[in-house]
């Protein structure tokens, strides 16, 4: 894991310095840059957390013959590819994955990305070919980001490397939009007009010759019908639970001390107990402690702990210490972004780094196995959409004059015209009135997954979430949150044999009579109790909504001034406060509002003076 930097636009060494030393946090065991190419034109530039190999030989930019790479990420079948390669007579001199990559470039093209199993974001330099070659992995687990203009193409980890010393980025005011939207900027687009990101599952080429870039996609979520799998419920779970402990395994493998971030979820269970049968070590496992009530899980993970005899670890988190995290959001994040669970995240790696420099997590499950409590809503509300629409608009508008603001939501839902709105308004926000625009930020081009008609509702809404939310909000994220403390995070159930095995299941396996992530809860039962999960499903995040309304009223009053808010492009000011004062009176739960204008006005006051709102 590490931080890849790279540009063809001319900087001198200093400035290379500085854009690297910004996202130092990335890398923090080894900074290394070169001059490469015809007349030293091409910058490589890499910030390395050591993790395989840890000798220097495998520091970045690394060459192998002619060619170069920087790369962030891992690729956990290495060993099995450099195997197929020695077998066709290639050497190595390093044990690291790096040098791996670079040698199968060689052999099978540029097609080779195909055969890796891995989160990963990397370029290479060929110098025979001339060219640029990159891709990012299947889940979008590693982030890429990049600006091509008429001065050159630059590339790095984080945007913020890429705006240092850039003279030609202005901020973009459809992605402030869209960041109000989501709560966070969809790919392809980053919050400066110029800068993009490279989506998921692509690759790209730079023809350094012709100066011509094209990208492509190879990897994608089947369109096929589900049912692909055609043996017995019994024969699925003993294939699902090879394909976990085997996911885990690889993920374990590591020259420096390895964890599981454990929540006492299902999810995070599973990959704790199956990551306990892969290794005669004891695993360590660390969790969040919150003292307010209704978001305290960690008795439960401490009874998985207990069952599995894993070395347990509890963080606690503190008001203070969150207040602090808070302040110094933008600095890791570095363009807004406000899922909340981004602060305990970040606290749970901060203190989980003290021990280990990799942890396993338990992300992609819920996406996979139906597991978000809004699915089984879906579900439910599917037979409402089957009745004449006047009807249904009807009884929303009753619901709606009942004075309870969850109900009042729910009939927002149910005057949306078909299923896919409803799931689309759930998705970003079921009343954006106080949006001031003509766009609709909800078009985007992820809306094709909810459309496929070779899929029920569920498995439509799955699909969509993956490329989304997964996408978007939950690896940036984990990415952001464990990088700010050069900590790896590994995610087993993100492991593509994983994710395509649970799409080509009947949806029975995996969603039956409201019993949700089925066949992954029933692998985990052989391994823990399944009393310990007789519970309601919780979430990750911070009491926001109280504190907003307690000991953090008076900063949200002062920082979300009238005309504080008059500086957002594309809002209603009267409506925003209309909300924020809901709020505070207890009428209305508004925190992801309060908490995106917030995270929005951090960044805009370290960048807003520099760049302009185009």
């Amino acid at each position: 894991m590490c931080g890849i930097y790279g540009s063809t636009i001319k900087y001198n060494p200093q400035q290379v310095k500085e854009k690297l030393a910004r996202t130092s946090f990335r890398g923090p065991d080894a900074t290394r840059f070169t001059f490469i190419g015809k007349n030293e034109s091409i910058i490589f530039g890499h910030n390395r957390l050591s993790i395989i190999d840890l000798d220097p030989r495998s520091n970045q930019p690394f060459i192998y013959k002619h060619i170069h790479i920087v790369f962030n990420g891992e690729i956990y079948n290495f060993l099995e590819i450099k195997k197929q390669l020695q077998n066709q007579g290639y050497a190595f001199n390093t044990t690291s994955d790096t040098e791996v990559i670079c040698a199968a470039y060689l052999e099978y093209g540029q097609d080779f990305i195909k055969q890796l199993n891995g989160m990963f974001a990397f370029v290479i330099y060929d110098e025979k070919k001339q060219l640029l070659f990159g891709a990012r992995d299947r889940m979008g687990q590693k982030p890429f980001y990049y600006y091509l203009g008429k001065n050159g193409f630059e590339f790095a980890s984080q945007i913020s490397s890429i705006q240092l010393h850039h003279q030609n980025l202005s901020i973009s005011s459809k992605a402030i939009s869209q960041y109000l939207t989501w709560g966070n900027i969809p790919d392809p687009l980053s919050i400066f007009n110029q800068i993009k990101k490279l989506e998921a599952g692509y690759s790209f080429t730079l023809d350094l010759t012709s100066n011509t870039f094209s990208k492509s996609q190879y990897w994608d979520i089947s369109k096929n019908n589900n049912s692909l799998f055609t043996g017995s419920y019994e024969e699925a779970k003993q294939e699902l639970s090879y394909l976990i402990k085997d996911a885990s395994s690889i993920r374990l493998f590591a020259d420096v001390p390895v964890g599981v971030f454990l929540s006492g979820g299902i999810d995070s269970s599973a990959i704790a107990a199956l990551a306990s049968k892969s290794t005669n070590s004891k695993i360590k496992t660390f969790s969040v402690k919150f003292d307010e009530k209704g978001f305290d899980e960690s008795k439960y993970a401490k009874q998985v702990a207990d069952h599995l005899q894993t070395e347990h670890h509890v963080i606690h988190c503190n008001y203070s210490e969150g207040l602090d995290l808070i302040d110094n959001f933008s600095h890791y994040y570095d363009e807004p972004f406000a899922d909340a669970s981004a602060i305990p995240s970040m606290l749970l790696a901060k203190h989980t780094r003290k021990q280990v420099t990799v942890a396993l997590s338990g992300d992609g499950g819920d996406e996979s196995f139906i597991g978000y409590t809004r699915y089984k809503w879906m579900k439910q509300v599917e037979a409402l959409y089957a009745i004449p629409s006047g009807l249904r608009k009807f009884a929303a508008t009753l619901i709606g004059s009942l004075p309870y603001y969850k109900l009042k939501m729910i009939a927002q839902g149910l005057q949306k015209d078909s299923l896919n709105d409803l799931y689309l308004a759930i998705s970003s926000g079921i009343d954006n009135s106080w949006l001031q625009n003509t766009n609709d930020y909800t078009n985007v081009s992820e809306v094709k997954y909810l459309k496929e008609s070779n899929k029920n509702l569920v498995e439509r809404i799955s699909d969509f979430d993956l490329k989304t939310y997964l996408n978007w909000d939950i690896n940036t994220k984990v990415d952001r949150a464990t990088m700010a403390y050069s900590l790896e995070a590994r995610a087993p159930l993100l492991d593509y044999r994983i994710v395509e095995f649970a799409r080509s299941l009947p949806t029975e396996f995996k969603y039956q009579k409201n019993n949700q992530k089925r066949i992954l809860k029933d692998v985990l039962y052989e391994h823990v109790p399944k009393e310990i999960f007789n519970r309601p499903k919780a979430g990750f995040t911070m009491p926001f909504a109280n504190w907003f309304r307690a000991d953090l009223k008076d900063f949200v009053l002062d920082t979300l001034t009238e005309d504080t808010l008059k500086q957002i492009p594309n809002i209603n000011v009267k409506e925003v406060q209309l909300r924020i004062n809901q709020h505070m009176q207890g009428t209305w739960n508004r925190y992801p509002l309060i908490w995106k204008l917030l995270v929005l006005k951090q960044w805009l006051d370290k960048n807003g003076n520099t760049f302009s709102i185009q």
